[in-house]
């Protein structure tokens, strides 16, 4: 895609935004103007940050999210397109739209933000938040992708960069966000449609999103001390909340609810899949015990397959898209505090996200009113014999194993549970959450999403073919 046209894409996508803010009396002043000279230079650069979210929300929620929780035992593709990934055959048309959106929709937007925002803290920060929230998907999600050179700096076969070289990069702009934030006060700014405007919870993102990247880079100690600083209670998580019209099934709603009430009725949703497995008071592998009931979260997890309005728990229509949450850093705090500051470290954060969790205040209003239960835990249930340690295994070991399959419910709608088997299977393969293989011919689980159909045939320094979902990307070797 040339550069001229990313531009034009980026100028009618904007003014349709702006023109939304412009009063009745404003659309007449300057009639007479040539409409041909508006270039993306006299666009406010709040305009801007509005279509970039909404990029961002559908790569982060999106369509190979839905795959990652196929690969991950979290959903199970019944029919059709879903039913196929689900089987591991994925092509690299299915990784079309996002790559778009985090190249296309979000990174010339944000670059534009930063160029004219003249000084403004808040939007400069802002900008560089969503950058690295993007190009750090990009990096997880496909392994090299280009970031050093990207078609917004006019370059039209940019290079594909290292994955680790991409998670320093954007850890590096993250700390220039955190300080362009540090200070700076909220405001009113209808623009953001994630904290609209406030800039102490955008700067706990940043320090969570640092805190991520680390910990896929498996540097525990850097990851604990930014988590630290991250997101401190749930209502700052970063969601995105869908906005729509109640009475009619287009428009703004959860991706996920659109799909099921739209063309992909019958084809995704948890079934009886590994994660359901273990949140089943009835099945033999649940989870439960003496501290734990999980009826309310296996309720409020499910997804029926059978349609949009069947679905009133994590994707009912107006149910946010968890993108960056509190339950994510307490435990990026408890996985890398155990890992470097020592036992009592990570129980005492988890147990901090048992305290949240036995508040229900992770449900919504439908089932707010089943059977929960997370009472804390202590050192001895993962002593040996103990409750979470029947197998008796180090007591460490122990912790760590729960607080990773802790990651791997609370995670669930993100892309956290196929990280972390591509980050453990290394080193940790003791704490992989114990989810089959969807083909029996498969002897792994997926390592990479294949790289979009487009980048591969427009960019001459793509590889000359993909390299497979069971490549191990650079991180993780």
């Amino acid at each position: 895609m040339t550069m001229n046209t990313i531009r034009k894409i980026i100028l009618y996508s904007i003014l349709s935004i702006g023109f939304l803010f412009t009063s009745c009396e404003s659309l007449v002043d300057g009639i007479n103007d040539n409409p041909n000279d508006l270039v993306p230079e006299d666009v406010n650069p709040q305009f801007f940050l509005n279509g970039a979210l909404l990029a961002n929300s559908v790569a982060q929620a999106g369509h190979l999210n839905r795959i990652a929780g196929m690969y991950s035992g979290q959903l199970i593709g019944f029919t059709s397109l879903y039913s196929n990934i689900y089987g591991y055959s994925l092509s690299s048309a299915e990784s079309v739209t996002t790559w778009s959106r985090l190249y296309i929709g979000v990174i010339p937007n944000v670059r534009k933000i930063r160029e004219l925002a003249n000084g403004d803290n808040y939007l400069i920060g802002v900008a560089k938040v969503v950058e690295a929230h993007a190009i750090g998907t990009a990096a997880t999600l496909f392994g090299d992708v280009p970031y050093s050179e990207i078609a917004i700096d006019g370059i039209d076969d940019p290079v594909f960069d290292e994955q680790a070289a991409v998670f320093n990069a954007v850890i590096a702009l993250l700390d220039e966000a955190i300080i362009d934030l540090t200070n700076t006060p909220d405001r009113n700014e209808p623009f953001d449609i994630y904290f609209e405007g406030a800039a102490s919870k955008w700067l706990e993102s940043a320090n969570t999103l640092k805190a991520r990247y680390y910990l896929q880079l498996k540097d525990y100690s850097n990851a604990y001390a930014a988590a630290q600083n991250g997101i401190s209670a749930p209502e700052n998580s970063m969601k995105y909340i869908p906005r729509g019209d109640p009475a009619r099934t287009e428009g703004d709603k959860n991706l996920f609810w659109t799909i099921l009430e739209g063309s992909r009725t019958g084809d995704i949703g948890t079934g009886d899949s590994y994660l359901m497995q273990i949140l089943d008071s009835a099945n033999a592998i649940n989870r439960y015990n003496a501290k734990t009931d999980e009826r309310a979260r296996f309720g409020y997890y499910r997804i029926d397959e059978t349609g949009g309005r069947a679905n009133l728990g994590i994707i009912e229509q107006f149910e946010p898209h968890k993108l960056v949450t509190f339950e994510e850093n307490l435990l990026i705090l408890a996985e890398a505090g155990a890992r470097t500051a020592g036992f009592d470290t990570g129980l005492g954060h988890l147990n901090e996200l048992r305290a949240y969790l036995n508040t229900g205040g992770f449900l919504n209003a439908n089932f707010i009113d089943q059977p929960f239960a997370y009472e804390p835990y202590e050192a001895a249930d993962f002593e040996n014999g103990g409750m979470e340690n029947l197998d008796g295994i180090a007591t460490d070991r122990a912790l760590l194993r729960e607080i990773i399959e802790e990651r791997y419910i609370s995670g669930f709608g993100t892309y956290i549970p196929y990280n972390d088997v591509r980050r453990l299977q290394k080193d940790d393969s003791d704490l992989i959450v114990p989810f089959p293989l969807n083909d029996g011919s498969a002897t792994m689980n997926p390592q990479r999403m294949p790289y979009s159909f487009d980048e591969l045939n427009t960019n001459s320094n793509a590889p000359a073919e993909d390299p497979g979902i069971f490549t191990i990307t650079d991180v993780n070797l």
